[in-house]
């Protein structure tokens, strides 16, 4: 099996001494259990959904085929919620269709899943980013894509809300990505891809 994560700093794994983030902790979890994965991860910081609508279905064609057993996860928002020059990065609506344009184009060639941000210190930024995300999970009921809400079970996370406020403010290290992994490793939906 290929799985490409595509995404921002947090599927990159910002912050993590380990340089694992959630998506290494998932894959080596899988490998431990039997599963031969080749993982990629393109999470690339800053991004917001706009930079990923115009790289990811080039990067992602490089490394997947038809010929294996090829799959992507989804995961980014936060980006398109932070504020610069008195604005939001990308507009609501704009953030919306992006992210319909990119779920709806990789359905068509590839399992997808899609999991949600992680919250951080910013009050403001967070309900910013819970709006976004509702829209998100909207888009994958619609288009029947599985979403995962990793928000709102992380807005109760000692663990992880102390790490981001001993680090940067916006990312965890390892115990806060582990947290992250746990989430997605009990999640039925990524379990269904290893059964």
């Amino acid at each position: 099996m290929r799985i490409c994560f595509v995404g921002d700093s947090f599927v990159n794994g910002a912050g993590d001494p380990e340089c694992l983030g959630w998506t290494g902790r998932i894959c080596v979890a899988a490998q431990k259990q039997g599963y031969d994965i080749t993982y990629y991860n393109l999470g690339v910081r800053k991004e917001t959904s706009t930079d990923i609508k115009a790289r990811w279905l080039q990067e992602v064609s490089c490394r997947l085929s038809k010929e294996y057993d090829s799959r992507v996860v989804f995961s980014f928002g936060t980006n398109d919620t932070t504020i610069e020059n008195n604005k939001t990065r990308v507009e609501l609506a704009q953030s919306i269709e992006n992210t319909y344009q990119i779920l709806q184009t990789a359905q068509q060639m590839f399992p997808v899943l899609m999991v949600g941000a992680p919250p951080m210190l910013d009050a403001e930024q967070n309900s910013r980013t819970a709006r976004l995300l509702e829209q998100f999970e909207k888009i994958c009921l619609k288009i029947n894509i599985p979403y995962l809400d990793i928000f709102t079970p992380l807005q109760k996370s000692d663990t992880l809300l102390q790490e981001v406020a001993e680090y940067d403010g916006a990312h965890p290290r390892a115990a806060g990505y582990q947290e992250i992994a746990n989430l997605v490793q009990n999640w039925s939906e990524w379990q269904s891809w290893f059964t």
